[in-house]
């Protein structure tokens, strides 16, 4: 063997060595922005899967791999591994469509319960759609603010332009109490806001907060109209791609970041109203009655339109219970 093909083969077997010890790369995106609960999650998260060994997870937030809607197309197409849509999945499968109903979660420990003991009927409603879920986590509840005027009762919202996300069901809420929604992107709020194309929107407080929208805001009413969960998603076609000990280790740090993520967005919300406030953000209660009370026809159009629909409101209505 001459000098050359030693080294030939030299380099050969470490290439070989170097490909056995590599860890798989997971990409994941998300809207957060810096300071937001996504990303506090998403970096327990990642870290969590650094220390089983079996694979690194780089995380890239403030839409850097698209909004909500593209990244779900670049999982069914392997182009990234996982992403943390919310709101948006009520347009993927209508099942999702019952965590756009009012007033409907109480507190974290309600979704807890709904997280543990209906979590097969969701990660079979996306399963259908060629989607894995693979964690329950959070983006809150949220609360309206906006330029126009504080919103104490549903007829406050009157006129008002108001972003929402792409759900159809919170486009309709949204309508019967008045407003006039327009589904936006997340990245898109702050210049429409900014340059007075929408004169208000909804979000838990760590996006109102983490998407700097309390400069562009005069107004900040504690609706909690909504409960968003969010969930961390990838495709069936990515997850058969993974190996065991990688789908072992990414289940469970999903599973572990989600009381994270529950504990993480309660200290926000206990802290955000006060820094907002510090911005000059005028803080009013909302009448949470008047607006449950409004809420009585999209319960009713949900449950006649969405199969099942009716059965899965009553099912997480009990789950209140003894909360």
């Amino acid at each position: 063997m001459n000098i050359r093909s030693l080294m030939l083969g030299v380099a050969a077997v470490a290439l070989m060595g170097s490909a056995a010890g590599a860890q798989e790369v997971l990409k994941m995106g998300h809207v957060g922005d810096p300071g937001s609960l996504y990303e506090a999650t998403a970096e327990n998260f990642a870290t969590c899967v650094k220390d089983t060994g079996t694979a690194t997870v780089e995380v890239y937030g403030s839409s850097q791999l698209g909004n909500d809607e593209e990244m779900l197309q670049k999982l069914k197409l392997g182009q990234i591994s996982m992403s943390l849509p919310s709101s948006i999945m009520s347009s993927v499968s209508p099942t999702f469509g019952v965590f756009e109903m009012p007033y409907l979660i109480k507190d974290r420990e309600h979704m807890k319960k709904v997280r543990d003991t209906m979590r097969d009927i969701f990660v079979d409603a996306a399963g259908e759609r060629g989607y894995r879920i693979l964690g329950f986590w959070e983006n809150g509840f949220r609360n309206v603010t906006n330029n126009v005027r504080p919103v104490k009762v549903p007829a406050d919202l009157e006129g008002i332009k108001l972003r929402t996300p792409k759900g159809e069901w919170r486009v309709k809420m949204f309508q019967s109490y008045g407003a006039n929604p327009t589904p936006m992107a997340f990245s898109e709020v702050f210049t429409a806001l900014k340059t007075g194309v929408i004169d208000g929107q909804e979000n838990p407080l760590a996006q109102i907060y983490s998407g700097k929208f309390q400069e562009v805001q005069k107004y900040l009413s504690m609706t909690g109209h909504v409960y968003s969960p969010a969930y961390l998603a990838t495709s069936s076609r990515n997850w058969d791609s993974w190996s065991d000990e990688i789908k072992t280790a990414v289940q469970d740090c999903a599973t572990k970041a989600s009381d994270f993520a529950y504990e993480q967005s309660a200290k926000m919300d206990a802290d955000l109203i006060g820094e907002i406030e510090k911005a000059g953000v005028e803080v009013n209660e909302a009448d949470k009655d008047a607006f449950i009370a409004a809420s009585k026809p999209i319960y009713e159009e949900f449950g006649q339109q969405v199969e099942g629909g009716q059965k899965l409101v009553e099912d997480i209505q009990a789950l209140a219970s003894g909360n």
